[in-house]
Protein backbone atom coordinates (compact mmCIF):
# COMPACT_ATOMS: atom_id res chain seq x y z
CA UNK A 1 0.00 0.00 0.00
CA UNK A 2 1.41 3.29 -0.81
CA UNK A 3 3.47 2.14 -3.61
CA UNK A 4 3.07 1.81 -7.26
CA UNK A 5 5.17 -1.59 -8.65
CA UNK A 6 6.38 -2.01 -12.24
CA UNK A 7 2.92 -2.32 -14.71
CA UNK A 8 4.35 -5.50 -15.57
CA UNK A 9 4.36 -7.20 -12.25
CA UNK A 10 1.48 -5.41 -11.10
CA UNK A 11 -0.74 -7.29 -13.99
CA UNK A 12 0.91 -10.68 -13.34
CA UNK A 13 -0.11 -10.45 -9.28
CA UNK A 14 -3.89 -9.31 -10.88
CA UNK A 15 -3.92 -12.17 -12.89
CA UNK A 16 -2.16 -14.15 -9.58
CA UNK A 17 -5.05 -13.04 -7.41
CA UNK A 18 -8.15 -13.41 -10.12
CA UNK A 19 -10.09 -15.96 -8.22
CA UNK A 20 -10.51 -13.19 -5.39
CA UNK A 21 -12.09 -10.97 -8.03
CA UNK A 22 -14.33 -13.69 -9.33
CA UNK A 23 -15.44 -14.69 -5.86
CA UNK A 24 -16.26 -11.12 -4.48
CA UNK A 25 -18.04 -10.56 -8.01
CA UNK A 26 -20.34 -13.79 -7.35
CA UNK A 27 -21.17 -13.09 -3.71
CA UNK A 28 -21.74 -9.98 -4.50
CA UNK A 29 -24.50 -10.53 -7.16
CA UNK A 30 -25.70 -13.56 -4.73
CA UNK A 31 -26.11 -10.93 -2.19
CA UNK A 32 -28.05 -8.30 -4.27
CA UNK A 33 -30.42 -10.81 -5.12
CA UNK A 34 -30.98 -11.94 -2.11
CA UNK A 35 -32.19 -8.83 -0.75
CA UNK A 36 -35.10 -8.92 -2.89
CA UNK A 37 -38.39 -11.25 -2.92
CA UNK A 38 -38.53 -11.87 -6.91
CA UNK A 39 -34.41 -12.85 -6.20
CA UNK A 40 -32.88 -13.53 -9.98
CA UNK A 41 -36.48 -11.95 -11.45
CA UNK A 42 -35.08 -8.81 -10.84
CA UNK A 43 -32.17 -9.18 -13.68
CA UNK A 44 -34.90 -9.82 -16.49
CA UNK A 45 -37.38 -7.83 -14.97
CA UNK A 46 -35.33 -4.37 -15.04
CA UNK A 47 -34.64 -4.42 -19.16
CA UNK A 48 -38.04 -5.80 -20.11
CA UNK A 49 -39.65 -2.87 -17.95
CA UNK A 50 -37.31 -0.33 -19.82
CA UNK A 51 -37.89 -2.02 -22.66
CA UNK A 52 -42.00 -1.91 -22.55
CA UNK A 53 -42.32 1.94 -20.88
CA UNK A 54 -40.22 3.47 -23.53
CA UNK A 55 -40.84 1.33 -26.35
CA UNK A 56 -44.68 2.39 -25.25
CA UNK A 57 -44.15 6.11 -25.02
CA UNK A 58 -41.68 6.10 -28.61
CA UNK A 59 -43.90 3.80 -30.45
CA UNK A 60 -46.53 7.31 -30.74
CA UNK A 61 -44.07 9.98 -31.30
CA UNK A 62 -41.88 8.83 -33.76
CA UNK A 63 -41.78 8.99 -37.51
CA UNK A 64 -42.19 6.88 -39.83
CA UNK A 65 -37.94 7.29 -40.68
CA UNK A 66 -37.17 7.01 -37.38
CA UNK A 67 -38.94 4.01 -36.23
CA UNK A 68 -37.57 0.80 -37.91
CA UNK A 69 -39.46 -2.27 -38.63
CA UNK A 70 -39.14 -5.19 -35.96
CA UNK A 71 -39.42 -2.35 -33.42
CA UNK A 72 -40.32 -4.25 -30.12
CA UNK A 73 -37.17 -6.52 -30.89
CA UNK A 74 -34.90 -3.78 -31.71
CA UNK A 75 -35.80 -2.02 -28.67
CA UNK A 76 -35.04 -4.94 -26.28
CA UNK A 77 -31.45 -6.07 -27.93
CA UNK A 78 -30.70 -1.84 -27.58
CA UNK A 79 -31.86 -1.66 -24.21
CA UNK A 80 -29.84 -5.50 -22.40
CA UNK A 81 -26.70 -4.18 -24.56
CA UNK A 82 -26.86 -0.51 -23.41
CA UNK A 83 -27.85 -1.55 -19.86
CA UNK A 84 -24.41 -3.43 -20.14
CA UNK A 85 -22.18 -0.92 -20.67
CA UNK A 86 -24.58 1.36 -18.20
CA UNK A 87 -24.42 -0.65 -15.42
CA UNK A 88 -20.65 -1.30 -15.87
CA UNK A 89 -19.28 1.83 -15.76
CA UNK A 90 -21.37 3.52 -12.56
CA UNK A 91 -20.56 0.16 -11.09
CA UNK A 92 -17.12 0.47 -11.92
CA UNK A 93 -16.75 4.44 -10.75
CA UNK A 94 -17.54 3.18 -7.22
CA UNK A 95 -15.46 0.45 -7.21
CA UNK A 96 -12.37 1.91 -4.81
CA UNK A 97 -14.75 4.78 -2.88
CA UNK A 98 -17.48 2.28 -1.75
CA UNK A 99 -14.77 -0.27 -0.70
CA UNK A 100 -12.45 2.29 1.12
CA UNK A 101 -11.90 0.04 3.92
CA UNK A 102 -11.43 -2.88 2.14
CA UNK A 103 -8.61 -0.43 0.11
CA UNK A 104 -7.10 0.90 3.56
CA UNK A 105 -6.72 -2.58 5.15
CA UNK A 106 -5.52 -4.84 2.69
CA UNK A 107 -2.52 -5.24 0.16
CA UNK A 108 -3.78 -6.62 -3.10
CA UNK A 109 -4.07 -4.80 -6.49
CA UNK A 110 -6.69 -2.38 -6.80
CA UNK A 111 -7.35 -2.85 -10.65
CA UNK A 112 -9.45 -6.36 -9.34
CA UNK A 113 -12.04 -4.59 -8.06
CA UNK A 114 -13.28 -2.78 -11.08
CA UNK A 115 -12.54 -5.95 -12.05
CA UNK A 116 -14.83 -7.56 -10.10
CA UNK A 117 -17.75 -5.23 -11.14
CA UNK A 118 -17.37 -6.06 -14.38
CA UNK A 119 -17.09 -9.91 -14.17
CA UNK A 120 -20.92 -9.49 -11.68
CA UNK A 121 -22.33 -6.98 -14.97
CA UNK A 122 -21.38 -9.95 -17.37
CA UNK A 123 -22.98 -13.18 -15.26
CA UNK A 124 -26.17 -10.57 -15.07
CA UNK A 125 -26.07 -11.08 -18.38
CA UNK A 126 -26.65 -14.40 -18.69
CA UNK A 127 -30.40 -14.25 -17.76
CA UNK A 128 -30.73 -11.39 -20.12
CA UNK A 129 -29.19 -12.95 -23.31
CA UNK A 130 -31.67 -16.00 -21.86
CA UNK A 131 -34.42 -13.61 -22.10
CA UNK A 132 -33.40 -11.33 -25.16
CA UNK A 133 -33.88 -15.11 -27.50
CA UNK A 134 -36.72 -15.97 -26.15
CA UNK A 135 -38.31 -12.69 -27.06
CA UNK A 136 -36.68 -12.36 -30.49
CA UNK A 137 -38.65 -15.89 -31.14
CA UNK A 138 -41.88 -14.92 -29.77
CA UNK A 139 -41.79 -11.79 -31.94
CA UNK A 140 -41.02 -14.03 -35.23
CA UNK A 141 -37.12 -13.64 -35.51
CA UNK A 142 -36.15 -17.56 -37.05
CA UNK A 143 -33.03 -18.44 -35.02
CA UNK A 144 -30.39 -18.41 -36.67
CA UNK A 145 -26.47 -19.23 -36.20
CA UNK A 146 -25.91 -15.60 -36.15
CA UNK A 147 -27.14 -15.49 -32.55
CA UNK A 148 -24.29 -17.22 -31.25
CA UNK A 149 -22.13 -13.96 -32.02
CA UNK A 150 -23.54 -12.52 -29.39
CA UNK A 151 -21.45 -14.88 -27.01
CA UNK A 152 -17.94 -13.09 -28.24
CA UNK A 153 -19.80 -9.74 -28.70
CA UNK A 154 -20.69 -9.83 -25.26
CA UNK A 155 -17.14 -11.01 -24.38
CA UNK A 156 -15.17 -8.36 -26.17
CA UNK A 157 -17.66 -5.57 -25.03
CA UNK A 158 -16.83 -6.03 -21.64
CA UNK A 159 -13.28 -5.87 -21.69
CA UNK A 160 -14.47 -2.23 -23.13
CA UNK A 161 -16.72 -2.06 -20.56
CA UNK A 162 -13.61 -2.82 -17.73
CA UNK A 163 -11.47 0.17 -19.88
CA UNK A 164 -14.02 2.63 -18.97
CA UNK A 165 -14.74 0.57 -15.97
CA UNK A 166 -10.98 1.46 -14.44
CA UNK A 167 -10.91 5.27 -16.08
CA UNK A 168 -13.89 6.28 -14.33
CA UNK A 169 -12.62 4.41 -10.84
CA UNK A 170 -9.95 6.69 -10.81
CA UNK A 171 -11.70 9.81 -11.74
CA UNK A 172 -14.01 9.18 -9.15
CA UNK A 173 -11.20 9.01 -6.33
CA UNK A 174 -10.32 12.37 -8.02
CA UNK A 175 -13.35 13.83 -7.44
CA UNK A 176 -16.57 12.27 -6.26
CA UNK A 177 -18.87 14.47 -8.32
CA UNK A 178 -17.87 11.68 -11.55
CA UNK A 179 -20.53 9.54 -9.77
CA UNK A 180 -22.95 12.77 -10.47
CA UNK A 181 -22.10 13.14 -13.97
CA UNK A 182 -22.22 9.59 -15.11
CA UNK A 183 -25.58 8.94 -14.95
CA UNK A 184 -26.26 12.28 -16.87
CA UNK A 185 -23.44 10.81 -19.72
CA UNK A 186 -25.64 7.46 -19.63
CA UNK A 187 -28.69 9.36 -20.13
CA UNK A 188 -26.97 11.22 -23.59
CA UNK A 189 -25.29 7.94 -24.85
CA UNK A 190 -28.76 6.34 -24.53
CA UNK A 191 -30.32 8.71 -26.86
CA UNK A 192 -27.35 9.25 -29.07
CA UNK A 193 -26.89 5.60 -29.23
CA UNK A 194 -30.32 5.39 -31.12
CA UNK A 195 -31.86 2.86 -28.50
CA UNK A 196 -35.60 3.66 -29.04
CA UNK A 197 -35.23 4.85 -32.54
CA UNK A 198 -33.27 4.58 -35.79
CA UNK A 199 -30.73 6.98 -35.66
CA UNK A 200 -29.83 6.44 -39.39
CA UNK A 201 -33.26 7.16 -40.44
CA UNK A 202 -33.80 10.06 -38.60
CA UNK A 203 -30.01 12.07 -39.16
CA UNK A 204 -30.59 10.97 -42.89
CA UNK A 205 -30.80 14.89 -43.80
CA UNK A 206 -27.73 15.27 -41.29
CA UNK A 207 -24.38 13.36 -42.85
CA UNK A 208 -21.83 15.04 -40.49
CA UNK A 209 -24.27 14.35 -37.11
CA UNK A 210 -24.81 10.87 -38.59
CA UNK A 211 -20.97 10.54 -39.55
CA UNK A 212 -20.62 11.40 -35.35
CA UNK A 213 -23.01 9.40 -33.79
CA UNK A 214 -21.24 6.00 -36.22
CA UNK A 215 -17.90 6.37 -34.29
CA UNK A 216 -19.80 6.27 -30.87
CA UNK A 217 -18.63 2.70 -29.05
CA UNK A 218 -21.97 1.98 -27.43
CA UNK A 219 -23.85 2.48 -31.14
CA UNK A 220 -21.12 0.45 -32.36
CA UNK A 221 -21.91 -2.51 -30.30
CA UNK A 222 -25.60 -1.85 -30.57
CA UNK A 223 -25.88 -2.15 -33.74
CA UNK A 224 -23.56 -5.67 -34.16
CA UNK A 225 -25.77 -7.28 -31.48
CA UNK A 226 -28.64 -5.97 -33.89
CA UNK A 227 -27.40 -7.60 -36.86
CA UNK A 228 -26.77 -10.31 -35.32
CA UNK A 229 -30.22 -10.77 -33.77
CA UNK A 230 -32.76 -9.15 -36.15
CA UNK A 231 -33.30 -10.29 -39.74
CA UNK A 232 -34.69 -7.26 -40.66
CA UNK A 233 -31.36 -5.01 -39.50
CA UNK A 234 -28.58 -4.40 -41.17
CA UNK A 235 -25.43 -2.70 -38.89
CA UNK A 236 -23.27 -0.26 -40.65
CA UNK A 237 -20.08 -1.66 -41.61
CA UNK A 238 -17.97 0.51 -39.66
CA UNK A 239 -19.54 -0.34 -36.59
CA UNK A 240 -18.18 -4.17 -37.03
CA UNK A 241 -14.62 -2.42 -37.43
CA UNK A 242 -14.55 0.39 -34.68
CA UNK A 243 -16.35 -1.97 -31.95
CA UNK A 244 -13.38 -4.77 -31.29
CA UNK A 245 -11.30 -1.33 -31.80
CA UNK A 246 -12.59 0.77 -29.31
CA UNK A 247 -12.19 -2.51 -26.78
CA UNK A 248 -8.72 -2.26 -27.75
CA UNK A 249 -7.83 1.15 -27.15
CA UNK A 250 -9.88 1.37 -24.33
CA UNK A 251 -8.93 -1.64 -22.21
CA UNK A 252 -5.05 -0.41 -23.04
CA UNK A 253 -6.09 3.53 -21.99
CA UNK A 254 -7.75 2.41 -18.90
CA UNK A 255 -5.18 -0.02 -17.42
CA UNK A 256 -2.27 2.29 -17.78
CA UNK A 257 -4.72 5.42 -16.82
CA UNK A 258 -5.62 3.23 -13.37
CA UNK A 259 -2.58 1.85 -12.41
CA UNK A 260 -1.01 5.19 -12.79
CA UNK A 261 -2.24 6.21 -9.41
CA UNK A 262 -2.37 2.67 -7.58
CA UNK A 263 -0.16 4.25 -4.84
CA UNK A 264 -3.21 6.84 -4.02
CA UNK A 265 -5.92 4.28 -3.31
CA UNK A 266 -4.58 3.18 -0.44
CA UNK A 267 -5.48 6.68 1.15
CA UNK A 268 -8.81 6.95 -0.22
CA UNK A 269 -11.56 8.38 2.39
Amino acid sequence: MGQRPALGPYLVEAWRRRRFAMTLAGHRLIGGLLQNRLGILWLVLRPLSLALIYGTMFSFVLSDAARPSGYAQYIIVGICIFEFFAQSISGGAKSITSNSKLVQSLGFPRILLPISIVIEETMKMIPVIALTFIILFVFGEPPAWSWLLLFPLVAVMAVFNLGCALIAARMSVWARDVQQLIPIMNRVLLYATGIFFDVDGALADHPLLLNIVHVIPTYGFVGVARDVLIDSYSAPAIAWVLAPAWAIVTIAVGVIFFWRAEARYGVVE
